[in-house]
C-alpha cells in the first residue's frame, strides 16, 4: 500500500510539472485530489489493512502525499500566473523613448536662447535687468505712458482686460500687459537716476496667430535716464547693440516715427551686410510727461527707451519662416538650435 501511495503521488507532482497553463492545472486539482482520484481510491482502501498500525501508516502517508501535490499545484499556479502577467505587459509594453542611442542634454528654447543672449549684450553694454508683473493696472500700462482714455492702444480689440485687480488697481481697469513699458514706470517710482536697465518679458495682444504673430510673445525694453542725455546717445547706443548681437558687418540707422511715450519717436532699422534694411523695433526720448508720472522732474532728467520684440529677433537670427513652429514643441524643430 505504500508503494502504490508514493507511486501515485510521484504520478501526480509530474502531471503537476508538465501543466502549461492555468485550465489545466485547475483541471489536474480535480483530477488528482477529488474523489475519483487515485489518491483519494487508496484511502479508500485503508480499512482492508489487516493491522492498526498498518492502517495507520498508510492514512499517513495518503495525507502527505495529498497534501504534497495541493502544495505542489498552488506553486504552479502561481508560476503561471506570474508568467501569464509577463507576457501580458511584454504584449502591451510601449516604447516611449524619444531618442534611441546615448542620452543627452536638453537645451534653452529657442526663444531663451535669444533673452539670454541679448541680455548678455546688454549687460555688457552696462545695464541692468529688470523686471515687473504680467498683470498690470491700467494706469502703469497706458496712463503713466502718456496713453490718455480713448487711445486705440486701449481698447477690448487690443488689449486682455481681467477681472482681479492686483494692489493699487481698479477692478475692470486692470489687463495683462501690452508691452514691458510699465516696468519703465515702475523703477522710476523706485529708483534714483541715472537709471540704465533693460526689462525683457512676456506680453499679450488680441492677436490671431500666424506666421508673424503670436497671442503671446516677448518683448525686450531699455531705459536711460540721466542728465544731459540726447538723440545722440540712443543713436550710439542702438549702433552698439547692433554690432554686439548681430556682428561688425551690421549697422543701424533711425527713420522718423511717432508714439506716444517718446518725443521725438524713430524706428531703428539695421543693414545686413547684403546691404538690405530690416525694420527691427521702435525707440526715441523719454516723452516729459512720462518722465513727470515716474516722478522725475523732464527739467532736470532727460532719458531715451527702446524696444523690440525678443520672438522676430529670433525668428531673423535663425531664418524661421513661421513663428508658431517655435512653441509647437515638435522636437525635430526644436534640436536644431
Amino acid at each position: 500500500m505504500i508503494d502504490d501511495i508514493r507511486a501515485a503521488r510521484d504520478a501526480a507532482l509530474a502531471l503537476v510539472e508538465d501543466a502549461d497553463s492555468l485550465e489545466s492545472v485547475s483541471a489536474l486539482d480535480t483530477q488528482l485530489l477529488g474523489k475519483k482520484g487515485q489518491l483519494a481510491v487508496l484511502k479508500t482502501q485503508l480499512g482492508s489493512l489487516a493491522t492498526v498500525d498498518e492502517k495507520r501508516a498508510a492514512g499517513q502517508a495518503v495525507n502527505e502525499a495529498v497534501q504534497v501535490v495541493s502544495t505542489a499545484l498552488e506553486h504552479r499556479l502561481v508560476e503561471l500566473r506570474e508568467a501569464a502577467v509577463s507576457l501580458r505587459v511584454q504584449a502591451e509594453r510601449l516604447d516611449l523613448t524619444e531618442y534611441v542611442g546615448k542620452p543627452t542634454r536638453g537645451h534653452a528654447h529657442l526663444v531663451t536662447q535669444a533673452w539670454e543672449r541679448l541680455e548678455d549684450v546688454f549687460i555688457g553694454l552696462g545695464f541692468q535687468v529688470a523686471e515687473g508683473p504680467e498683470v498690470e493696472t491700467d494706469w502703469h500700462n497706458f496712463e503713466a505712458l502718456n496713453m490718455g482714455e480713448g487711445h486705440p492702444a486701449r481698447g477690448e480689440f487690443d488689449t486682455l482686460f481681467v477681472d482681479c485687480a492686483p494692489a493699487g488697481g481698479e477692478p475692470g481697469r486692470t489687463v495683462l500687459r501690452t508691452h514691458t513699458s510699465p516696468v519703465q514706470i515702475r523703477t522710476m517710482l523706485t529708483q534714483e537716476p541715472p537709471i540704465y536697465i533693460v526689462a525683457p518679458g512676456r506680453v499679450f495682444r488680441r492677436d490671431t496667430p500666424d506666421a508673424t504673430h503670436m497671442p503671446v510673445f516677448h518683448q525686450i525694453e531699455g531705459l536711460v535716464i540721466d542728465r544731459d542725455i540726447t538723440m545722440a546717445d540712443l543713436a550710439g547706443t542702438i549702433e552698439a547693440f547692433t554690432k554686439a548681437f548681430f556682428g561688425a558687418g551690421f549697422t543701424s540707422r533711425l527713420r522718423p516715427s511717432y508714439f506716444p511715450f517718446t518725443e521725438p519717436s524713430a524706428e531703428f532699422d539695421i543693414q545686413r551686410p547684403d546691404g538690405s534694411w530690416l525694420e527691427l523695433g521702435g525707440c526715441g526720448m523719454v516723452h516729459p510727461n512720462v518722465l513727470a508720472a515716474g516722478g522725475l522732474d523732464p527739467e532736470e532728467w532727460s532719458g531715451f527707451a527702446f524696444g523690440f520684440g525678443i520672438d522676430r529677433m529670433a525668428v531673423m537670427r535663425h531664418q524661421v519662416a513661421d513663428i508658431r513652429d517655435m512653441y509647437v514643441n515638435d522636437i525635430r524643430f526644436i534640436e536644431q538650435f
